[in-house]
């Protein structure tokens, strides 16, 4: 019997160390994946703002896009400093005198789903206003050909090559959010596998 229990022990050390290196792996693996991702529309946003001294380049885009693409950043910056603390937490669930609970390890990992998810969300939105309003300045330039300046109705506004590198950044930080987002699956999955392994809330 005595047997029989130091194996379910060792199983469940086993399943409990297995969940402390996932975390602190994928933990790394989505930081510096973020930030990696995330660095280029910062780069994209200065190298706009030098040389057109406006954020918005050329063309003149729709206000909500402009806020959108902030709060975007801003969700970005919390999912890379969340999946910084994964690497912590990682560490604490290896130490069994400072391992978290279940509920505590399943709350900060739905905080970061949440987060990602709302990025996901902000990104999609943005692309189809940023994709919308290039179409409409595609449809109104004569079929023949795309011009290159249009002073239709007024101010003169065209497509530049700064439209196609912000679009190129909307796709990085919604790569970024999406790998964040399945990495976070994998880290609610794991978690679940290990239930029952952690203490009580009376034991910590």
């Amino acid at each position: 019997m005595s047997m029989f229990t130091r194996i379910v022990e060792g199983l469940h050390g086993a399943k409990i160390e297995g969940l402390a290196k996932t975390f602190s792996r994928l933990g790394k693996i989505g930081f510096w994946l973020q930030v990696v991702l995330g660095s280029i529309p910062l780069a994209v946003t200065f190298f706009v703002f030098v040389f057109s001294g406006s954020i918005s380049g050329p063309r003149s885009g729709l206000p909500i896009v402009g806020l959108l693409s902030l709060v975007n950043m801003l969700v970005l910056l919390f999912t890379i400093v969340w999946f910084y603390r994964y690497i912590g937490l990682g560490r604490r669930i290896a130490d069994p005198g400072s391992r978290p609970t279940e509920s505590a390890v399943l709350a900060t990992v739905w905080t970061g789903l949440l987060a990602s998810s709302l990025g996901v969300m902000f990104s999609m939105v943005v692309m189809l206003l940023e994709v919308g309003q290039l179409l409409f300045y595609f449809l109104a330039a004569p079929q023949a050909g795309v011009a290159t300046i249009q002073t239709a109705g007024g101010a003169a506004s065209w497509v530049s090559a700064v439209d196609l590198l912000s679009l190129l950044a909307l796709l990085q930080m919604l790569a970024a959010e999406v790998i964040t987002l399945v990495l976070g699956l994998w880290l609610m999955f794991r978690t679940t596998q290990a239930a029952g392994e952690f203490p009580t809330a009376a034991e910590v």
